[in-house]
């Protein structure tokens, strides 16, 4: 697929030269009539006849290139993928005025072709503005809004504990350690299992090989067939995409119609645990959700969860390993507050400000999805005299409103808690427009985050207990030489940016760590 877009742009036929003479001929003539309305074409990169920008646009860390044109082009960038117009914004008051103020019109999603095949259709933060989505919108803040999520606190204890006893066992094997957690925690939140011991577990797996799929099917460029839409209506044998996509959407319907009929036949036994499904389950007819769409109602709740606390808590390890000092004064902290008797707790909270601080600081300095999923325009807008078309593609550059050093200091691109206190080490007011979170990690408008109460809870407990029981130190390589975590190395599959293993030493902070874990471990029922 890849030389026949290279033979259309390159090629010398009459009809590719005709081609390229009418989008010119298009983008003049709009542009001209803008003018005389008095209006701006936004500014952007030149592109090429046909794909526009499509081929200037990096497959890897895009949020670094729409950084850099937005020092030459400024915050509100115009692009062109193949004639389907996008936005980036790069600057904190315009995402709010666009996405926020006017989310009425800017919270639809664009067409999403392969998305909508790998999930049916069926999950909402794909979906456009239809009933069902309304529907699983509203399901979803009642499942986890943030008092609703107070009822997981146990669960995340103990996925936390686990994940002491694990590393205390094996720290070499951290990072695999932290996606286990992660992993596990949101299959018990959403289906209410115990807890999973092994990361390979075949549903771990195959749950995160179905979220690999689906974020890299939101990114903006994944799929050719998104900007040139005539390819949907090829024969299923030309269609690779078609193919991977449907043949994916059996197989993850099968697993998840399996976790959640497990739901229904454990509320049946009478078995209480609390989860998201059962709590959907329960509610089913208030809700209005057939059985397959509340099958993949779970599914998408257990998507927007797994990634977010491994990969922020993995890029706190990377953190107290460059900033050591921020490891020690939280250390202080917890030993002030906690003593080193007993494990931290939830009722902590109030009394570890500094903590709380960690949790907005590693949400800002290194956010898992530096790039919004891409929201829509469903009708022609003006804003500060520039024409936005209607069905425009909008996307945030979330990596450049969170390092904007107008915002957060000439050292917004270090990591610094103690930018989120004031002078008595109290939290300060939270950042304007940012939904008082002080970052931009969780989104926008009616798109913003609906788990981001349960993933800071994650998040903050997950902190207080590593840096309760352990100090964590860089590694060496095999010539024995001190490796530093780069943090601007990063992995991730369209949206997500967490960063790569990278050898480490954690060790237990004083002698009564792991014992005091082990006793923890046998009270909570999970006994070696």
């Amino acid at each position: 697929m890849g030389y026949s877009l290279l033979s259309l742009v390159e090629g010398n036929s009459l009809k590719t030269f005709g081609l390229a003479i009418l989008l010119a001929l298009i983008i003049y003539f709009r542009q001209s009539s803008l003018r005389s309305k008095g209006l701006t074409p936004l500014p952007g990169p030149k592109g090429l006849p046909i794909v526009g920008n499509l081929l200037q646009i990096p497959r890897a860390r895009t949020w670094l290139k729409f950084t850099e044109w937005r020092k030459q082009y400024g915050d509100l960038i115009g692009l062109n993928f193949a004639g389907h117009d996008l936005i980036v914004i790069g600057n904190s008051k315009i995402a709010a005025d666009l996405l926020d103020r006017r989310s009425a019109i800017y919270s639809d999603r664009p067409q999403n072709i392969v998305g909508h095949i790998l999930t049916g259709n069926m999950v909402f933060g794909f979906s456009q503005h239809t009933d069902l989505w309304r529907t699983m919108r509203r399901g979803s803040q009642e499942a986890l809004g943030p008092q609703i999520t107070k009822k997981y606190y146990t669960m995340q204890k103990i996925e936390g504990l686990l994940l002491l006893d694990d590393i205390v066992k094996d720290p070499y094997n951290w990072d695999a350690h932290l996606k286990r957690a992660s992993a596990s925690l949101v299959v018990s939140v959403i289906y209410g299992v115990p807890p999973i011991r092994d990361y390979l577990d075949p549903v771990i797996v195959r749950a995160n090989l179905f979220i690999d799929r689906i974020t890299h099917a939101a990114m903006p460029g994944s799929f050719l067939v998104e900007y040139f839409t005539w390819m949907q209506h090829l024969p299923r044998w030309m269609s690779p995409w078609r193919r991977y996509a449907e043949d994916h959407f059996n197989r993850d319907s099968s697993m998840f119609e399996d976790l959640f009929g497990g739901v229904k036949k454990r509320l049946d036994a009478g078995d209480e645990t609390p989860s998201v499904a059962a709590d959907v389950i329960r509610d089913t007819k208030n809700l209005g959700m057939t059985d397959k769409q509340a099958t993949w109602f779970a599914a998408t709740l257990y998507a927007t969860g797994t990634e977010t606390t491994s990969g922020e808590v993995a890029w706190v390890i990377a953190a107290m390993i460059l900033y050591p000092a921020t490891m020690k004064k939280a250390q202080e902290e917890i030993d002030r507050v906690v003593g080193r008797g007993r494990l931290p707790n939830f009722l902590d909270y109030e009394n570890l400000p500094y903590i709380c601080a960690m949790v907005k600081e590693i949400l800002r300095w290194r956010p898992i999805a530096p790039l919004t999923a891409p929201h829509r325009l469903c009708q022609d807008d003006v804003y500060d005299g520039f024409f936005i078309k209607k069905d425009t593609v909008c996307v945030v550059n979330v990596w450049a409103l969170n390092h904007d050093r107008d915002v957060y200091g000439a050292d917004a691109d270090d990591f610094n808690p103690d930018r989120h206190l004031d002078s008595n080490g109290k939290l300060k007011p939270a950042v304007p427009d940012t939904h008082d979170e002080s970052h931009h990690a969780f989104g926008f408008g009616r798109r913003i985050c609906v788990g981001s109460h349960l993933s800071k809870n994650s998040i903050f407990i997950q902190i207080a207990f590593l840096l309760w029981a352990f100090d964590i130190k860089p590694g060496k390589d095999a010539n024995g030489n001190i490796v530093l975590p780069d943090p601007m190395d990063g992995i991730g599959n369209g949206l997500i940016f967490r960063p790569p293993e990278f050898p480490c030493v954690i060790t237990p902070r004083f002698p009564d760590v792991p014992s005091l874990v082990a006793e923890a471990k046998e009270l909570h029922g999970y006994s070696d």
